[in-house]
């Protein structure tokens, strides 16, 4: 069973009446209510949070892309990885990831990660999401119609250039390259570990299926309601004759941890409201574009997770509501993991995208919540899926003989004393 730590990096200063002097968090969002030099104190902070996920344990720590909003001000995940990569020794760097149909060329892409894989010692998990709507139409120009289509060349381009050994020409209907010679290469053979981030499209199952990748279901509904569309994802690796590997699927929980029941809303509530809503108030026009779904998953009834219907919902939810309806996990460390056990049971998935962080929550709510799971829930939970821990497709095994954070340190510190051996001559180097 793995546990990652993931930090969606929000705007933690949206005003209090942010839903009604603003249509959406996202693509329009107002600029003037982003400050840079209070981001520079935002981005070390989520940095900081996301390498002391390491300290307490965390399998892996996670990170993703966005364009243009105050949900995740993270436009390039791949520049935070490149801080984490140095800055930590052990734990799994989660890209979920780049949205590759976005990249021109794609093979951007592989070369990032690659250099990611590299620095880390072979500890990179590579996410390539389709890409929010807001993200890839609105804010990146792209047709609705035509994302998925350019998504597949984009993958199929990626995988080839980390996997064949000589150069070779690459004739698209997107991209046209006469040489492709990945420099550098991943240190994991054949590649990373893949996991797909995704809301429920018919396609994107199919498509981990026959890749054996990670699907990995990011909803804000909670366990409860994402019960059953994973059923239905099961039911598709049973039709396609695949095994039941939990390595095959992934949910996204947020989790507030504290003493008790009643501290946990005392601490937390405020601050998960303010996520719900303001950062998810998304205008409903830019969540689901025409020709962005197929008709497969619309005539399947997988909606927008944002659509009007679920904006309302969320703008009246109470700590009460998020609580019963498995919105959020929270509570106790024994409560924390009881339902952390119940819901990884019945979802069956392996990896679990840990939200701690969530809205304007201050930096020593983060760390207590994060401590409590880290020391008195997840030790609890490592074990329920044994059969795991020899199944290499769904994790990173990094290098055993990597550098690590500390050797790092240690070599770049000077020397006492000048190791240069002495001619002996007496001589002065400038004569």
């Amino acid at each position: 069973m793995k546990f990652c730590w993931f930090n969606l990096m929000p705007w933690p200063d949206l005003p209090d009446d942010f839903r009604e002097t603003n249509r959406s968090v996202w693509v329009d969002i107002d600029s003037k209510l982003f400050d840079p030099e209070r981001a520079n104190e935002v981005y070390h902070t989520y940095m900081d949070q996301l390498e002391y996920a390491e300290e307490v344990g965390f399998d892996g720590i996670g990170v993703n892309e966005h364009h243009q909003n105050g949900y995740g001000i993270m436009p390039s995940p791949n520049i935070i990885a490149a801080g984490l990569a140095r800055r930590t020794s052990d734990a799994a760097l989660c890209v979920i990831g780049n949205s590759i149909a976005l990249y021109n060329p794609p093979i951007r892409v592989a070369e990032e990660f690659a250099m990611l894989d590299c620095i880390s010692g072979g500890r990179l998990v590579a996410g390539f999401p389709v890409g929010t709507p807001m993200d890839t139409n609105f804010c990146y120009g792209q047709i609705p119609a035509l994302t998925r289509d350019k998504y597949a060349e984009a993958h199929e381009l990626i995988v080839r250039a980390w996997t064949e050994d000589e150069p070779f020409a690459f004739d698209g209907k997107y991209n046209q390259l006469r040489y492709v010679n990945c420099w550098p290469k991943p240190i994991q053979k054949p590649r990373p570990p893949v996991y797909i981030p995704g809301g429920g499209s018919i396609e994107t199952w199919d498509f981990c299926l026959e890749n054996d990748y990670n699907y990995s279901y990011l909803s804000f509904n909670g366990y409860k309601a994402g019960h059953a569309l994973l059923e239905r994802y099961w039911d598709r690796v049973s039709e396609l004759d695949k095994d039941e590997s939990p390595g095959r699927a992934a949910f996204a929980q947020i989790i507030c941890v504290a003493d008790s029941d009643a501290e946990a809303e005392e601490l937390y509530a405020e601050h998960i409201l303010y996520f719900f809503n303001r950062c998810l108030h998304v205008h409903p026009g830019f969540s689901d574009p025409p020709g962005y779904r197929t008709l497969k998953t619309i005539k399947a009834g997988k909606l927008d997770q944002l659509r009007k219907e679920n904006q309302e919902i969320f703008q009246n939810l109470t700590w009460a509501d998020l609580v019963e309806r498995g919105y959020v996990i929270a509570g106790s460390p024994d409560t924390v993991r009881e339902q952390m056990e119940h819901m990884i049971k019945t979802l069956r998935v392996g990896t679990v995208f840990c939200l701690m962080h969530m809205g304007d929550m201050p930096d020593w709510k983060v760390r207590y919540s994060t401590q409590l799971f880290g020391e008195k829930v997840m030790p609890q939970l490592k074990d329920m899926w044994p059969e795991l821990e020899d199944d290499p497709r769904w994790w990173p095994r990094p290098q055993s003989n990597r550098v690590r954070h500390a050797d790092s340190i240690a070599a770049a510190r000077l020397p006492a004393e000048d190791p240069r051996p002495s001619s002996g001559t007496g001589l002065d180097i400038n004569e």
